[in-house]
């Protein structure tokens, strides 16, 4: 049974595409207040798919999914989605849009309506939360991918989210912006859904792990028993 109070609950659901391809086929899903799950598995899976569907990008039918109590197949409830679940792509430059890293974080706390004061002080905050503290000014886009990476999070922080959805988060990082990232998310309060396929962030900061393949969940357990089944993880293209 479903708990009511989940951040995250995805009740059989499905979706596919115009050309008629299913890219998620009868999910059944509940994240837990504070967990950090890692979504696995290879490309095409439905991990992307399935982060669309929660944010309410995609359309989905109503009764499917409850993000914080919310359905996003319900427009007004849609609405009020940004208060409470914040999602950081893949891509970061498809997330960054400003010339000033602080009018980047401030973007989203100013389209909530918040006073002015509130805004700088949620900005300096996450800012401070992602080591970025003294760089307002630089321009987003001459930054490295690490660091574009800590501004597009920041932005998300910056709105004060209960629960993160961060889509191949340490994608295109050094080494030492990975693990310095990886440390971060660790440090971070609240619930997160990770996809990706840095097996070793899955082990090492995520309490739980769930295998996707063919747009269904093909394995839900600790990191240990998933990432330690080597025969599960070929079997899916892992």
């Amino acid at each position: 049974m479903c708990n009511a109070a989940a951040p995250i609950i995805v009740n059989h659901l499905r979706y596919a595409y115009a050309d008629g391809q299913w890219a998620l086929r009868n999910i059944c899903l509940t994240v837990s207040a504070g967990e950090r799950v890692a979504l696995v598995g290879p490309n095409g899976a439905g991990k992307t798919t399935l982060f669309l569907c929660l944010c309410g990008v995609l359309p989905v039918q109503p009764g499917m999914i409850q993000v914080a109590g919310l359905d996003p197949a319900i427009p007004a409830q849609r609405r009020q989605l940004p208060r409470h679940l914040g999602v950081v792509f893949s891509q970061s430059d498809d997330q960054l849009i400003h010339d000033r890293v602080e009018d980047e974080v401030a973007f989203g706390p100013l389209n909530l309506g918040l006073p002015i004061e509130q805004v700088r002080e949620q900005v300096a905050q996450a800012l401070a939360q992602v080591g970025l503290s003294g760089q307002a000014d630089r321009v987003p886009y001459r930054m490295s991918e690490g660091e574009k990476k800590r501004v597009a999070l920041a932005c998300v922080l910056a709105m004060q989210p209960s629960i993160l959805l961060l889509d191949e988060p340490t994608i295109y990082l050094d080494p030492r912006g990975r693990r310095d990232l990886m440390k971060l998310l660790g440090q971070l309060p609240g619930t997160q859904l990770i996809a990706t396929h840095d097996l070793d962030l899955a082990r090492h900061i995520c309490t739980r792990v769930l295998l996707v393949s063919q747009g269904q969940i093909a394995a839900d357990g600790p990191p240990e028993a998933i990432l330690n089944d080597t025969a599960l993880l070929h079997h899916h293209g892992l």
